[in-house]
């Protein structure tokens, strides 16, 4: 290889580490802006005539709800991606996303409209979940599929990296908008609504970036070899359904733990005027910044690693960090200081890095090329939806219903041990060939008891 074709495919490696990040960066701050929004703002301006207690349920549902058509998101995306190509799948999620959480910064409130108000929160918050349903597997496929066979894990780490810069970039916004630009009543009032229509400036710069892009390599080899399939999901679930279970599994067992603080549970809990906890909104926003610092370093960590020692030890050594972040959490969350509470969410995040960074490679190496964009986003999203749909929800309930915290710890306890056997019943297949010259050799043998 001469060295003007070895600089063209670096500069090509690098625009696409580029758009994978800035891409995945801008969806999960627009999905991240909503969910640390419902906590602390959205109770009180749609769905106050509910109270406290029934407002904080409502407020995690439709949290919850967007996880719930993350699937046909998902199906959709696959189905499409599958059939003709990563990018254009990437362009049209993210269009959604922006333009849906634009319309939720003008969304006049309950006092102005009302039931129309939450009514159309919810179905800007159901677009929210089938843009983000259909936007991870492309990007983790255009990652992955671009990246040298021994570099999959760190090239695949920049679209999981997206997820806490996402998370950063919200909580950061809805913290200088709270403490700095429009603190206290400035802020309900519409200094809230300022973070939202910031992403149709986001959405402009990362609609520029995706499409300078080059369709992923193993898609073009499909597309030459005419054997892309012509039913992607039907074949999935007829040949690789416990796959995809299982797959979902691993994911449940980090998201269920991850959103408890991108759900909001941990910001609501901690500055509810009515609990035993009454931190300052604006120091909690601070401490979730930190700790999305944490995770994003330790996400990268992750995935470099899996290059290095497989991507299946990389995972048991992060359940292990994950399960002591889950023991510690509430003791020191209930200590009541703003560093206690933002020591227990930093080593938290230290855990679900070190279970995230290496999913885009893991989970690109168990599925064959003619179904992956299906099988990955599925599992994603079927993941989602088991672990972190509802575990804000669950876990209010849970404290409203047992008056402690120790049912939520051993909720989180048992959600990371079934995400420590999903990995475990998985074969490691770092660096298997990831073309589709190689089908058959990627349809076999994806699961530790098989010979």
């Amino acid at each position: 290889m001469d060295i003007a074709t070895t600089a063209q495919r670096i500069s090509s490696e690098r625009r696409v580490a580029l758009a994978t990040v800035i891409g995945t960066t801008i969806e999960w701050y627009d999905f991240f802006i909503y969910a640390s929004a419902a906590a602390l703002i959205f109770k009180n301006l749609f769905f106050a005539p509910a109270g406290n207690s029934l407002g904080t349920l409502l407020v995690f549902a439709t949290v919850g709800v967007s996880f719930l058509f993350r699937p046909l998101g998902a199906f959709l995306a696959g189905h499409y991606g599958d059939k003709f190509g990563r990018r254009a799948v990437l362009v049209i999620t993210l269009i959604c996303m922006g333009l849906s959480t634009a319309l939720i910064g003008v969304l006049p409130t309950y006092t102005q409209i009302g039931l129309a108000a939450p009514i159309g929160l919810l179905i800007l918050r159901i677009i929210q979940g089938l843009s983000a349903g259909g936007e991870w597997g492309g990007a983790v496929l255009m990652a992955v599929e671009h990246a040298p066979n021994h570099q999959r894990g760190r090239f695949g780490a920049f679209p999981q990296i997206g997820v806490p810069l996402g998370l950063l970039l919200a909580s950061g916004m809805l913290a200088l908008m709270s403490g700095v630009i429009a603190p206290g009543d400035a802020f309900m009032e519409w200094g809230w609504r300022i973070p939202f229509l910031f992403s149709i400036v986001l959405l402009f710069v990362g609609h520029w970036i995706r499409r300078s892009v080059e369709e992923s390599p193993v898609f073009e080899e499909i597309k030459q070899r005419k054997s892309n399939s012509k039913t992607p999901i039907k074949d999935l679930f007829k040949h690789h359904a416990l796959l995809v279970i299982t797959a979902a599994l691993v994911f449940a067992g980090n998201s269920a733990i991850g959103y408890m603080t991108t759900g909001g549970f941990i910001q609501n809990y901690t500055t509810n005027p009515e609990g035993s906890i009454h931190l300052p909104r604006t120091a909690i926003l601070m401490s979730v910044t930190l700790a999305s610092a944490c995770w994003l370093i330790f996400t990268w960590i992750s995935g470099c690693l899996s290059d290095k020692i497989g991507r299946r030890n990389t995972y048991i050594l992060g359940w292990i960090i994950q399960l002591v972040g889950v023991l510690a959490l509430f003791p020191l969350v209930n200590i009541g200081s703003i560093w206690s509470v933002t020591l227990a969410l930093c080593l938290l995040s230290i855990g679900i890095g070190m279970t995230y960074g290496a999913q885009s490679a893991f989970y690109s190496e168990l599925f064959p090329a003619s179904v992956r964009f299906s099988g990955v986003s599925i599992a994603y999203a079927l993941g989602a939806i088991m672990g972190g749909a509802f575990s804000p929800m669950i876990a209010s309930w849970l404290i409203s219903s047992t008056h402690s915290t120790n049912s939520v710890s051993i909720y989180l306890v048992i959600m990371t041990l079934i995400g420590l056997v999903a990995t475990l019943a998985l074969r490691d297949r770092t660096g298997i060939p990831l073309g589709p010259d190689h089908e058959q050799e990627q349809k076999q043998h994806p699961f530790s008891w098989q010979k």
